[in-house]
């Protein structure tokens, strides 16, 4: 395997010092030990792919070095704009390195949202002409990797990427600093959430673990899971899956949980959340600052007022809460108040070491859901 230090230094003796990206769960302990290694104003983690790219056409143009941009492979899609129109050589021609998580390489057992994405990935670099090499576990030949690379980014002015196997990297523990001390588990609220539902009420979970933990409770309790759209991929935009069932189904109560990880994504929804007034909708956020699904790299939640921003773009009713009690209040407060309304729950990092996956494939999921809502 490959020892993430190591490799860091690497990258370092070939002058690359500029890190940016969105965490990922094959890239985890590098970021870590980016994390730890970096000078802050060096390692900025991104709300996403997209605006990393920016942030390394910036930086570029500011010192002429070439930057480094990480992120799962799901990323290639935010980032196939800015890098086309801007960081393309037949553009502003930007020197990139991309380190690139391939979830759901084929033969390799993955989740059903990452096995798509890992099959087409090769052939969607080969469409975009952007030359990759698979990174070797063994540090000499991973050097030397990194070498022809930035030898083809300088000379093409051009992105290449590395693509990083399923345990290619050695683990790396990240010396956090000492974390708030919430009272709640994501988990713990989840179920508070839940429990406080109506049986005609739709539910729709963001991805990662809070889906994971929506589903574990619900076969806990003998629920069955109709009333829950688990949104397993597309980090971000759970809340307008939300949006769209609460426009065509005024009558109904619709409750999105959220992550700050995913709303920083793509902070935008907001706003058109907002500017809609579906006085049916709840926007749950799950705040831990982190991105816990991935490692638990951080995010600005806790540096970000989401409730004036949600206010400042038309959500009617706002509230922050951090305990059990507070949950409950909120949610009949809520229900009897106009909408749309954002709910943030602050909450530690973490899940358990023994969570459980969904048992549903997507389609099942999908069919179950859409005769809930008929």
């Amino acid at each position: 395997m490959l020892d993430p230090e190591q490799f860091f230094a690497c990258l370092q003796q070939h002058e690359v010092s500029f890190f940016t990206g969105v965490p990922d769960s094959l890239l985890k302990d590098f970021c870590a030990c980016v994390t730890q290694k970096a000078p802050e104003n060096q390692h900025i983690i991104s709300a996403n792919e997209g605006g990393a790219v920016a942030l390394a056409v910036g930086y570029h143009l500011a010192t002429g070095n070439i930057p480094l941009v990480y992120f799962q492979n799901s990323g290639l899609g935010n980032i196939i704009n800015p890098l086309l129109s801007l960081a393309d050589p037949d553009v502003y021609a930007i020197p990139i390195l991309f380190v690139i998580g391939w979830r759901g390489e084929p033969e390799v057992h993955d989740e059903p949202q990452h096995k798509k994405q890992g099959r087409v990935m090769l052939s969607m670099l080969n469409s975009m002409e952007i030359p990759y090499s698979i990174v070797n576990p063994e540090m000499d030949q991973a050097e030397a990797t990194i070498k022809q690379a930035l030898h083809t980014a300088r000379e093409t002015n051009g992105p290449y990427a590395l693509i990083i196997r399923k345990g290619t990297f050695s683990p790396f523990q990240l010396q956090e600093p000492q974390a708030l001390s919430m009272e709640l588990t994501r988990e713990a609220a989840i179920h508070h959430i839940l429990d406080e539902l109506g049986d005609e009420d739709i539910v729709v979970s963001t991805t990662g673990m809070p889906s994971r933990e929506v589903f574990e409770y619900r076969a806990h309790k003998n629920q069955g899971h109709q009333r829950d759209f688990l949104t397993v991929g597309g980090m971000g935009h759970a809340s307008h899956i939300a949006l769209g069932i609460a426009l065509q189904k005024p009558d109904r109560k619709v409750l999105c949980v959220d992550g700050d990880g995913a709303v920083l994504m793509h902070l935008g929804a907001l706003a058109i959340n907002g500017s809609l007034k579906p006085q049916n909708f709840t926007h749950i956020l799950l705040n831990n600052g982190a991105h816990d699904s991935v490692g638990g790299q951080p995010t600005v939640g806790f540096q970000v007022d989401f409730l004036t921003m949600a206010q400042a773009v038309g959500y009617k009713t706002t509230a922050r809460v951090q305990t059990a009690e507070g949950i409950k209040h909120e949610l009949v407060r809520i229900r009897k108040s106009q909408g749309p309304s954002l709910l943030e729950i602050r909450i530690n990092k973490g899940a358990r070491k023994d969570l459980g996956r969904p048992t549903l494939t997507p389609v099942q999921n999908k069919q179950g859901f859409m005769k809930f809502l008929s």
